[in-house]
């Protein structure tokens, strides 16, 4: 079955040919962490020397992976049970950001909201042989990517994963313990288990980040894992449960107030369906000059605003003088990777809710990040 080409590494000499038969961009990372600690995204060999150098983890006892890096792709976590005969699918749940974002620090769905039933179909059919091909007796944990309608397989943990409670919760179906008992000589048939939900919500698992403990640290979601924690919201609607999880993870949603949006020219009109959102709800939009310029060229009022840099006041002045209440920002290079920081520390300082784009993005590809409150 379809997956990403990945090679291992022993030295550097090794890391460049393997990422030039894979072709970049690539995910590199140690071979021996959890969490995704030391992950990133790489798109040049440059890049991959400097990485692999800081890294300091070539050698032959451990090496780095190298993996095809899927951009432009919505990822999908499947928890199941298995007997060692049959597997029962506990749900299929679909992460908000895209793939790139450590699944831990992903907001993720569940019935999954952006699903074609041939890709249901698909998911499932490779969930199932790869749990019976594995021998799987109890539970087990398979990431998927549809990138361009095509799904790949990312990683298989035969085992309990962070989403069992969250299904479980949302299900009513005690997973961890019919795992136990299926280690023990149960069979899936003993426990009549539901094929479809019986409430019938919809879910969001949302993570929560310590940013507000440490205010220096980029705001910026990665490879590389930074929640502490976690909570639900349900509801009917999808938009309803999503704020209710918001909401337990302590960001006040704002209903009013003014807007300050600033994006990178690959997402620029990608923003204006949602920047028409949020005027049409009655937020004053203000923007830097180039994102403002767009968005009068559309027809949605707004007015300009300073960089860090360019004058005063400029934005950082405006969100310390509480004049901001919602931020949007997707920056790349150098200049707006430092506009972002002090955005994003005076946005943490001042509880501001902050959409950010995702980390390490280079200009020649086009990408839209599906950003996720922060």
């Amino acid at each position: 079955m379809p997956a990403p080409q990945w090679g291992t590494a022993f030295s550097i000499d090794e890391a460049l040919e393997i990422a030039e038969q894979i072709t970049y961009p690539v995910l590199v990372r140690p071979s021996y962490v959890l969490g995704g600690r030391g992950m990133e995204i790489v798109y040049n060999a440059d890049d991959l020397k400097i990485y692999v150098a800081k890294a300091a983890i070539v050698s032959g006892d451990h090496p780095i992976l190298i993996d095809d890096f899927l951009e432009e792709a919505y990822e999908f976590d499947v928890d199941a049970l298995c007997d060692g005969k049959n597997v029962y699918i506990a749900g299929i749940m679909q992460h908000i950001e895209e793939a790139g974002i450590h699944s831990g620090d992903s907001t993720c769905v569940l019935p999954a909201y952006k699903l074609s039933l041939d890709n249901k179909v698909t998911i499932e059919k490779y969930t199932k042989k790869l749990a019976l091909a594995l021998n799987t007796i109890g539970l087990i944990n398979i990431q998927f990517a549809i990138q361009n309608g095509k799904v790949s397989v990312l990683e298989v943990n035969p085992r309990a994963s962070r989403t069992i409670p969250f299904i479980s919760k949302v299900k009513d179906i005690q997973l961890a313990r019919i795992a136990a008992q299926l280690t023990i000589g149960k069979k899936l048939k003993d426990f009549h288990l539901p094929t479809q939900s019986k409430n019938e919500l919809i879910a969001v698992k949302k993570p929560v980040f310590p940013f507000n403990k440490f205010p220096n640290q980029n705001i910026f979601l990665s490879p590389e894992m930074k929640s502490t924690g976690e909570v639900i919201g349900m509801d009917s609607h999808l938009g309803s449960a999503y704020a209710k999880a918001e909401l337990g993870a302590g960001n006040s949603l704002p209903i009013k107030g003014q807007l300050f949006i600033s994006v990178n020219d690959n997402d620029k009109m990608k923003l204006i369906p949602i920047a028409r959102d949020f005027s049409e709800l009655g937020f004053n939009i203000i923007a830097t000059e180039g994102t403002s310029k767009l968005l009068s060229e559309n027809g949605i009022i707004n007015n300009s605003i300073f960089k860090v840099g360019e004058g005063r006041p400029n934005v950082v002045d405006s969100i310390k003088n509480g004049e901001i209440q919602l931020v949007i920002n997707t920056p790349l290079g150098a200049q707006s990777r430092y506009d972002e920081y002090q955005i994003g520390k005076a946005a943490i300082k001042h509880n501001i809710v902050s959409f950010p784009g995702m980390n390490s993005r280079q200009p020649k590809k086009d990408l839209s990040p599906r950003i996720g409150l922060r």
